[in-house]
């Protein structure tokens, strides 16, 4: 009878095994192997059944009293498995459910035993049924009481006469064995199976997650496209706004500073030196405004400042605008001048040009300054004039019918990370300040 308790070790790690398929494996072979655990553990209480009442008669004598007792007892036993593990095994579920079940199993094989030691091959259920409907230690308590019948039958079960010391230590030995190996085995296929199970919610989740991702870059993915659009339409109107900035600086100052220079030309019919000398300046203000133009429309900075630098470009352009309006202009620099981020010099420049111009037309002043401070970690811009002043903020005149004025060089110095300030009173002049971060050239390199 030693393949009983082979035997059973060999249902245990079977029966662990079978709690569910392997991540990974094709379904077909894991839908096979879930039928095959499913009808072990429905039907292995018939297997020890079977084979115990078919080789009991050929090696025990039997009985018609014997076989009625042990047929009873096959009946009952078969019928119990059937009531609970074959038909409805969620009901064995129930820990208290399970707890009757197995007991009265082991009760019923233990009796089958005592008849014939061939029944000890119902030790396969006692084994993973233990561990499948009880809980806690009740498994292990499970485990230990099918080894001891097994070891039992080993023994020759009820043909055992008397129980010396000996075979008490035999049958001891006996139920070590077989509890230790099939109680190890099905141990240790549950925990693989739990791993198994663990490992199947990893993937559940993980694939989960990749269609939460897949949603989220779909979602990204159309966000992305609406941002390049508005990307697009904010570079569109960025670039307007530059131009719209760059004509009013250049080509429309260069036109008003031309038709000044035409109408001069035209008042002075009585002297021709007096012409020519307004309509050479009106020349001068004609290429200089389209090749102003020019450097525009390719995003390139004031040819004054390609040629010189900054305090330079603005004392050249202030002596030409004094010259154009007639008005007094005093040029200062303070500070220790050094070169600044290209995009920072522009700024000072067209504000400076800006300035002046709003000053040339609008203030009608006498005199007008201008002064360049370079100062630690700031380069200010102060232009200030003597004319009739104005109202900042309401209808100012240094606004008027441009749309750009102080707007447009507050826009520019923003750009920059710099502040604009004007002061003005009706009467009284008006000042414009402009403060730009001192980064210095080296920056860009």
């Amino acid at each position: 009878m030693s393949g009983t308790g082979a035997g059973a070790a060999t249902a245990g790690s079977c029966t662990g095994g079978g709690v569910g398929p392997l991540p990974g494996s094709d379904e077909r072979l894991d839908a096979r192997e879930r039928k095959l655990d499913s009808l072990f553990e429905r039907y292995s209480p018939y297997f020890g059944l079977v084979v115990g009442t078919v080789l009991t008669p050929f090696v025990l004598p039997s009985t018609p009293g014997f076989w009625l007792v042990t047929g009873s007892l096959v009946i009952l036993n078969a019928g119990w498995t059937l009531v609970f593990a074959s038909r409805q095994p969620a009901r064995a579920s129930n820990p208290l459910v399970g707890a009757v079940y197995v007991g009265g199993l082991l009760i019923m094989m233990a009796t089958l035993v005592y008849l014939s030691p061939f029944y000890g091959f119902q030790a396969f259920a006692g084994y993973s049924h233990s561990f499948q409907y009880l809980r806690g230690l009740w498994r292990w308590a499970g485990v230990v009481a099918t080894a001891v019948l097994a070891a039992y039958a080993q023994l020759g079960g009820g043909l055992v006469d008397e129980f010396t010391p000996a075979v008490i230590a035999g049958w001891a030995a006996l139920a070590v064995v077989n509890g230790g190996m099939a109680g190890g085995l099905t141990y240790f296929g549950v925990l693989s199976a739990q791993q198994s199970q663990r490992r199947q919610d990893m993937i559940v989740e993980l694939n989960e997650a990749n269609r939460r991702l897949s949603e989220t870059l779909e979602e990204n993915a159309g966000l992305h496209a609406r941002l390049l659009v508005q990307a697009r339409e904010a570079g569109v109107l960025d670039e307007r706004a530059r131009l719209a900035r760059e004509i009013h600086d250049t080509i429309a100052q260069g036109l008003t500073g031309i038709v000044t220079q035409l109408e001069a030309a035209g008042a002075a019919d009585d002297d021709p030196d007096v012409r020519r000398r307004h309509m050479d300046t009106a020349s001068a203000l004609a290429r200089e405004s389209l090749s102003e133009a020019r450097r525009s429309v390719d995003a390139l900075a004031p040819a004054q400042l390609v040629e010189t630098q900054l305090p330079d470009a603005i004392a050249q352009m202030g002596k030409s605008w004094a010259e154009t309006t007639g008005v007094e202009l005093v040029v200062e620099t303070t500070g220790d001048p050094r070169p600044l981020l290209p995009e920072l010099e522009v700024v000072l420049f067209r504000v400076a040009q800006e300035a002046l111009a709003n000053v040339g037309k609008h203030a009608e002043a006498d005199r007008a300054g201008l002064t360049l401070s370079y100062m630690d970690d700031v380069v200010v811009l102060d232009v200030r004039d003597d004319g009739r002043g104005f109202t900042p903020g309401f209808g100012s005149r240094q606004d008027a019918g441009s749309g750009f004025g102080i707007a447009g060089m507050e826009q520019r110095v923003r750009r920059v990370a710099g502040t604009l300030a004007v002061e003005s009173t009706p009467g009284e002049g008006a000042a414009v300040s402009a403060t730009v971060p001192a980064i210095p050239a080296e920056v860009r390199a």
